[in-house]
């Protein structure tokens, strides 16, 4: 059993990391075949990114999601955004350490899903029903631009894990509602491409009115971990 203590929702999650593993491989030559062609347009590999990844379930990589567990328990994190919530892997670690956080210092608490594609909000919905942790779920379908203008109350952490040109909408969005202390983490900034990709997430971060200290933690693809002031 892991940190999370929770037999049948490991159970589920151990299914679902492993339906993402089998994905990596074609996942590695697509990006393989990506940086080989040096004749597409950015827009048009963007394209070609977001079609490939449509169907995939391309889960928060299991040590990042305990992290993320870990991070929202030592916080007691009570209201969480989640920028990417695919098929609902790493919606399910924030659900749990929102529920445990709950169940230990009583009141309630929610995660703010966003998802864009209907079939993985189906996918992901039919996951936390599973789960039993719906009750600490709103996911929210559609493009994200639309589904985060309405955030009630401040936000103690936020996940993003999206495709790159809407991690900063996404960030814009939510930075006005975070509290002081809130964490945000992304995904994959360590990579030297990516890290390029990023640079206008890095821009946001690292501009000093928006009152953030960061940091890449030495995870596989690193993993950025930025904290608001206050």
């Amino acid at each position: 059993m892991t940190i999370l203590n929770d037999a049948k929702l490991e159970r589920l999650l151990d299914r679902l990391h492993e339906a993402s593993d089998a994905q990596t491989e074609a996942i590695r030559e697509h990006r393989a075949e990506r940086d080989k062609a040096v004749d597409r347009t950015p827009e048009d590999q963007a394209a070609l990114t977001k079609a490939f990844l449509a169907d995939k379930i391309y889960a928060l990589d299991r040590d990042k999601a305990e992290f993320c567990y870990q991070i929202c328990r030592t916080i007691d994190a009570r209201r969480v955004v989640e920028i990417g919530t695919s098929y609902g892997v790493s919606t399910l670690y924030l659900a749990a350490a929102v529920r445990d956080n709950v169940r230990a210092g009583g009141g309630s608490g929610v995660v703010i899903g966003t998802e864009y594609e209907p079939e993985k909000a189906s996918a992901a919905r039919a996951h936390f029903d599973e789960a039993g942790l719906s009750s600490f779920i709103d996911l929210r379908e559609g493009d994200l631009r639309e589904t985060l203008r309405q955030i009630e109350g401040p936000v103690d952490f936020m996940l993003v894990d999206i495709w790159i040109p809407m991690a900063r909408p996404a960030l814009e969005l939510v930075a006005p509602h975070l509290r002081p202390r809130a964490v945000v983490t992304c995904d994959n900034t360590g990579r030297e491409d990516e890290r390029v990709a990023y640079a206008d997430y890095f821009a946001f971060i690292n501009d000093p009115t928006q009152g953030f200290r960061t940091m890449t933690l030495p995870f596989s693809g690193g993993l950025e971990m930025s904290v608001r002031s206050g």
